[in-house]
C-alpha cells in the first residue's frame, strides 16, 4: 500500500498522521472528529486552549470553517491573493468548527497549501486537516522525516514519506480583521 493510500486510511479512522508541509512537518488530523483531536493533543503535549491550523488543498474545503458573512471582500480578496502558498490566515470561525480544533478563540486559523503532497492527501480525504509542527511542545520542530520519526515515532503516529517545500520558517500567521502578523514566515 502507498504511502498517501496509508495516510487517507489513517485519517478516516481517527488516527494522527505526521506530514510534510512547506517549512516543517506538520501532525494533522480529521478536524471534525475530537477523540482524533484529543489522540493529537496528546501525542505533541499540548494544551487545547492554543487551537489548531486547518490546511486545506482549495479554498472550497475550508469555506463551511468559515464565518464569511463577517469578513468585507477586501479581507476575502487578501487572504486568496496569498494562496496557495505558505500563508495562514486567523479568520472568524463558523459553529462547525469546535473548541477542540478553535482553542480559546472565536477564531480559526487557515491555510491553502501550495505543497503537492498535503494538497494530494487532502483531496483524497475530501476536506481540510488540522496541521501544528510535528514536535513534542517545548522541541524544536522536524524539518526531515528522520527527525520526525526520532521524537513522534513511538506515539502510534503514521508518518508520510516526503520532504518538505524548503521553507526555513513555519507558515507566517495573519490576522485577516487587522493585517497583524501573529507570527513571521
Amino acid at each position: 500500500m502507498d504511502n498517501l493510500t496509508l495516510a487517507i486510511e489513517a485519517l478516516q479512522q481517527g488516527e494522527v498522521i505526521a506530514y510534510p508541509t512547506e517549512g516543517v512537518f506538520g501532525v494533522g488530523c480529521d478536524p471534525d472528529n475530537a477523540e482524533a483531536i484529543q489522540k493529537l493533543l496528546n501525542v505533541k503535549q499540548r494544551p487545547v486552549e492554543k487551537g489548531l491550523i486547518l490546511i486545506a488543498a482549495e479554498f472550497s474545503q475550508l469555506q463551511d470553517y468559515i464565518e464569511l458573512s463577517q469578513l468585507t471582500d477586501q479581507q476575502l480578496d487578501a487572504m486568496k491573493a496569498s494562496w496557495p502558498g505558505p500563508v495562514t490566515w486567523v479568520v472568524p470561525a463558523s459553529n462547525k468548527v469546535t473548541d477542540w480544533v478553535s482553542g480559546q478563540f472565536d477564531s480559526v486559523a487557515v491555510r491553502v497549501t501550495d505543497h503537492p503532497l498535503v494538497q494530494e492527501l487532502c483531496l483524497a480525504f475530501g476536506k481540510p486537516i488540522t496541521s501544528t509542527s510535528a514536535n513534542l511542545t517545548g522541541q524544536p520542530a522536524c524539518k526531515t522525516y528522520d527527525q520526525v520519526k526520532e521524537q513522534l515515532g513511538d506515539t502510534g503516529v503514521t508518518l508520510v514519506k516526503g520532504e518538505t517545500g524548503g521553507r526555513d520558517n513555519p507558515s507566517e500567521i495573519r490576522d485577516v480583521k487587522t493585517g497583524q502578523v501573529f507570527r513571521q514566515g
